[in-house]
């Protein structure tokens, strides 16, 4: 398998005609085929099914391009890298969060950062939970931030935080006159939820289990895996959200409004970076102005990083009307 194989293979997934890859990389459009089906040759099983100028991917396809996209770009940064050294530049921070904390918290951080240290290159990514532990656990970033679980082995956590979800309204819905929402008027309600089980849903389909909702109660849940998202279909009147806050906070959206819950929800998170890798001046710096701009929100409390199976024993607790013990340490 040559790395020229899999830049076409990768090229024509991305643009989708074998004619449109060539063009993107500079080469005739016989080289491309070739190139494409010597790999087919290699793995044993075709790539794509085609239709004249057209290929469509097969299953096994999008499997391999998942791999195959992650070495090319791999590849990518060790070049650039190599001309950063070349020109004597810093390296840049390599950084993945969930698009919550993205959102939220980063910006902010940055710019602490930046205040006390001038500019710095940055290079993040957002990406589900699964996949920020994944990209720091192989070293392909120096630090991310995530919701919790963050127990798996060969992650240093930093600090755990908790902050109260809110609900998202629309902005003329009768439930924004409350000064704080009542849990069991949002059971009632059509939700904009999110998609994973393992994480903040399910402590929310706890509580709200608690408050009298029954499974498939008013109409069928929308679910998503982006609070950005739900914001957007709230706002479209397609129900009300329980979210966590840093969405709302770092990318308020017009026409919607957002409101504390009468029932405390938890939603945890945290920073990490990979326990086998030094930690870095920049790296120590931004996981401290991370914690510093999640400080200044209503609500944060901190969590010892010790608490941390006490804290998920905690949230995924069958009692909703019972949430965790705050805990807070005192920072200096």
């Amino acid at each position: 398998m040559e790395l020229r194989q899999l830049e076409a293979f990768a090229a024509v997934m991305s643009v989708g005609s074998v004619t449109g890859a060539a063009r993107l990389l500079s080469r005739s459009q016989p080289a491309i085929t070739r190139l494409v089906q010597e790999l087919e040759a290699e793995i044993g099983y075709a790539l794509f099914t085609r239709n004249g100028p057209r290929v469509t991917p097969t299953e096994q396809g999008f499997l391999l391009y998942e791999e195959a996209e992650r070495v090319l770009a791999g590849l990518r940064r060790i070049h650039e890298r190599a001309v950063e050294i070349a020109r004597g530049e810093a390296q840049p921070l390599l950084l993945a969060t969930t698009s919550a904390l993205a959102v939220g918290l980063l910006p902010q951080a940055l710019k602490r950062v930046e205040a006390q240290t001038g500019a710095t290159p940055v290079q993040l990514r957002t990406a589900s939970p699964e996949q920020v532990v994944h990209a720091v656990l192989t070293g392909a970033v120096q630090l991310g931030a995530s919701s919790l679980p963050l127990e798996h082995r060969g992650l240093q956590v930093h600090w755990i935080a908790q902050l109260a979800c809110v609900a998202v309204l629309p902005q003329h819905d009768p439930l924004a006159a409350f000064e704080k929402v009542p849990l069991a008027a949002l059971a009632q309600r059509r939700l904009i939820t999110m998609s994973n089980p393992f994480r903040l849903r399910h402590r929310l389909d706890a509580v709200l289990a608690g408050a009298g909702r029954a499974p498939g109660q008013h109409g069928a849940l929308i679910e998503t895996n982006s609070s950005i998202n739900a914001q957007a279909l709230v706002r479209a009147g397609l129900g009300v959200a329980v979210l966590e806050p840093l969405t709302a906070h770092g990318a308020p959206l017009a026409g919607v409004v957002v409101r504390p819950i009468d029932t405390d929800i938890p939603f945890f998170f945290g920073v990490i970076t990979p326990q086998s890798r030094p930690l870095t001046a920049p790296v120590r710096a931004l996981a401290d102005a991370l914690l510093e701009a999640a400080a200044a929100l209503p609500g944060f409390v901190q969590h010892d990083v010790a608490d941390h199976a006490t804290l998920l024993q905690s949230a995924h607790a069958d009692d909703a009307t019972t949430s965790p013990g705050a805990m807070p340490r005192k920072r200096p």
